[in-house]
Parts: structure tokens; C-alpha cells; sequence
């Protein structure tokens, strides 16, 4: 249980400071190593209770958490703002490129 811990530690710490610069993929990469070693710790503790010492460390882990949410939900917003950008340029080449017949005459009136 405590490599566990550990290594739980040292992924976030990893995170923590690389977390200004860091990608979405080296989040999503994160965030399922860190649900592989909870699910292991989840294992652990149902064989076995978990020390005093081993919940204070894994208090001190989840004060890391709103650091991190805060961080993808920065990346959250740049992607919909990218998105919306995306779809305002295609509203405005549609009604560049109209759709017409080739074949079609434009007849003038003359007055």
C-alpha cells in the first residue's frame, strides 16, 4: 500500500510542477495512472485498514486536486473557445461560397 502512496505522490508532485505547461494529454495520461494506483489502493484497503500516517498523506495528495481541476478546466475553455472560433469561420465561408446552378441566367431589367 505504501508503494502505492508513493507513487501516487510522485505523479502528482510530477504534475504540480509541470502544470502551467503541461498538455491534455499528459492530463488524461495522469489521470488514468492515478485511477490505476487508486483502484490498487482500493484493493489494498479492503484487505487491510490503512494507517494514520498513510491518511494524512493521502490528505495532503488531495489538496493537490483543485490545482489540477483548475488547470483542466483552463484547457476546457480554450478548446470551446477554439471550437466556437472554428465554427464562426465556416458560418462565414458558407456564405461565401453560396450554392448556385451553374447552368442558371441572371436576367436584368432594363428601365
Amino acid at each position: 500500500m505504501d508503494n502505492c502512496i508513493l507513487e501516487l505522490n510522485k505523479i502528482t508532485q510530477d504534475i504540480i510542477n509541470r502544470l502551467g505547461n503541461c498538455s491534455y494529454e499528459e492530463l488524461n495520461d495522469f489521470v488514468e495512472q492515478r485511477q490505476n494506483l487508486i483502484d490498487q489502493l482500493e484493493q489494498h484497503v479492503k484487505k487491510q485498514s490503512i494507517g494514520v500516517n498513510q491518511q494524512h498523506q493521502l490528505r495532503e495528495l488531495l489538496e493537490a486536486d483543485p490545482k489540477i481541476i483548475a488547470r483542466m478546466q483552463q484547457l476546457k475553455s480554450e478548446a470551446a473557445k477554439w471550437l466556437q472560433q472554428r465554427e464562426m469561420a465556416k458560418t462565414q465561408r458558407n456564405a461565401y461560397e453560396a450554392a448556385y446552378t451553374p447552368d442558371s441566367f441572371l436576367m436584368d431589367r432594363k428601365k
